[in-house]
């Protein structure tokens, strides 16, 4: 893999309130993401994940620290120029699908295009629905797809924009096993096969086994960063040995 990371945090710090009421929510968080690396990020219930999520995608700002996706210093760009560059070069996979009951699948996965006034936007996102399964649901409606269909549609639309990194919060939380297992190995397919980076948050150490590597946090701070080999048990046994289960 190229040495320059597609996302570094560097002393990544992000507090809420004042005083005595303080909340150190990250606390000196340092990662980097290189291309075409799917990194999973677990630990305990408000322990900062999905506020390094949030961080990363750009959709808030850092206390103090940086975050530099292709280098650059996300937090110095003016608002329209992030914008772009959230468009552009990130996909984001949420718990809930967040799609637009109204739109059938190609509609869905091409929006982040439409909204980006590309001419091609819906051939693009077929083609995106095609590579994850999805060639003979082009035109149905969310409330015509399963769970793990309406996630495959939320990855395409992430997918369509080309992004150099995806964003995944809690991806597989509101699946059943089967299809939150599809889900994992797809994302694990964007990562090795189609060269895109995925950072993923998750709660389920059966789905961070599909990570080529595993951040564990705990109050706002990376305690261990584990190389992961595959195996279904990978993750459960670095959270043993990290005291968390």
């Amino acid at each position: 893999m190229s040495a320059e990371p597609i996302v570094e945090t560097i002393d990544l710090v992000r507090t809420y309130g004042s005083e005595e009421n303080l909340v150190r929510a990250l606390d000196g968080v340092g990662l980097a993401v290189a291309p075409g690396e799917f990194v999973a990020v677990m630990g305990p219930s408000g322990c900062g994940k999905s506020t390094l999520l949030n961080l990363v995608g750009g959709l808030d700002t850092p206390t103090s620290g940086s975050v530099r996706i292709d280098g650059t210093d996300i937090a110095t760009l003016p608002d329209e120029e992030l914008t772009t560059l959230r468009r552009r070069r990130l996909g984001f996979v949420f718990q809930f699908f967040n799609l637009i009951p109204v739109l059938d699948a190609t509609e869905n996965a091409a929006l982040p295009l439409t909204l980006d006034g590309a001419p091609d936007a819906n051939a693009r996102a077929e083609e995106w629905l095609r590579r994850v399964g999805l060639g003979d649901r082009l035109h149905n409606r969310p409330d015509q797809l399963s769970g793990g269909q309406q996630q495959r549609v939320a990855i395409a639309r992430a997918l369509s924009t080309d992004p150099a990194l995806v964003l995944a919060d809690e991806p597989t939380g509101n699946l059943d096993s089967a299809s939150a297992t599809e889900i994992a190995e797809l994302l694990a397919q964007v990562a090795a096969t189609w060269g895109r980076s995925v950072l993923m948050v998750t709660h389920d150490p059966r789905i961070a086994s599909y990570a080529d590597r595993l951040l564990l946090m705990r109050d706002g701070r990376v305690i261990d960063d584990v190389d992961l080999d595959g195996r279904p048990e990978a993750a459960r046994e670095a959270m043993d040995r990290a005291g968390m289960l």
